[in-house]
């Protein structure tokens, strides 16, 4: 890995003496520097995905507003090109407001430190799939680990709370965000999707791809997903080796209170059809009264 590029500045150390407190800060601030974004390799592996949707939209209409106000951080490869080691949505809103060059501050990284760069930074975005929290979170534990960091044996391969940290969140939780890792694809979307919930999908990773395959082909034929009681049947039975496709299909079959068929209606649709005296509370028991008051006099049935 080459060093970044020097800029010679003619200084020396006598010249530096004469240097005021404002020109000895600036020297140590990092050089950034404009960098043609057709040389920029996406940093490799790194779990972040770049989403076209509205916080895009928003970032692109800043940086054809006032230009990129937080430079991305960049480590130079051979052949004069560079790598991508923190700003790949700032890259992507750069190219899509027209821009072919990118302000950039250039590091001289080792792998591993470039790995706890590119996790530390995205890790402050304010939206993150839990995808992206598991693949992440595993890299960083990674690079401890090398480090000769040990997790801590009590509870799985975790991260303390120190100035290593990777987040704010427990090290129980972090483990079991890493445990998503081991899922299928199809299964970890539904957790992306915020259609199944992290500790019934934890539960799930504990399983043979071959059994989770299973699983996901019941989850698409009923339309429902297993509730978090019944991931740890699942998993119990997977340990005995005992999690047939027909104990997976049996399980399944159960009715599930929080699955229950509901029908949403937007309530704003219907107030007006709503007695002023009726709060909202009292809607659904009005609506469902309502509907026998019709029923009992739209069938004849007066009982």
């Amino acid at each position: 890995m080459k060093g970044k590029p020097k800029l010679n500045l003619g200084l020396s150390a006598y010249d530096e003496l004469f240097m005021d407190g404002t020109e000895r800060l600036e020297m140590k601030l990092p050089k950034i520097y404009d960098i043609p974004i057709n040389l920029i390799d996406d940093f490799p592996g790194q779990p972040f995905k770049v989403r076209l949707d509205d916080d895009m939209n928003h970032l692109i209409e800043s940086i054809k507003e006032m230009g990129l106000i937080t430079p991305v951080i960049l480590r130079q490869k051979d052949a004069g090109r560079y790598e991508m080691v923190s700003g790949h949505r700032r890259k992507e809103a750069c190219l899509r407001a027209g821009y072919s060059v990118i302000k950039a501050e250039i590091r001289e990284l080792t792998d591993d430190e470039a790995i706890i760069v590119m996790v530390d930074s995205n890790l402050q975005r304010t939206a993150i799939l839990p995808s992206e929290k598991a693949f992440s979170y595993k890299m960083r534990l990674e690079v401890l680990k090398r480090q000769g960091k040990r997790p801590d044996t009590t509870c799985g391969p975790v991260v303390h709370k120190s100035r290593d940290n990777v987040s704010d969140e427990s090290g129980r939780q972090v483990s079991r965000y890493i445990r998503l890792t081991e899922l299928i694809p199809e299964l970890l979307n539904l957790v992306d999707e915020n259609k199944m919930a992290l500790r019934p999908a934890v539960e799930l990773s504990y399983l043979s791809k071959e059994e989770q395959e299973t699983v996901w082909e019941q989850i698409e034929e009923r339309e429902c997903l297993p509730s978090h009681a019944q991931t740890i049947r699942m998993r119990k039975l997977s340990e005995l080796g005992e999690l047939t496709d027909s104990a997976v299909t049996k399980i399944m079959k159960e009715e599930k209170p929080n699955q229950v068929d509901k029908i949403h209606i937007p309530y704003n649709e219907i107030r007006k059809y709503i007695p002023r005296g009726v709060s909202y509370e009292k809607t659904a028991d009005y609506i469902k009264a309502a509907l026998i008051f019709y029923h009992q006099n739209h069938s004849g049935n007066t009982n």
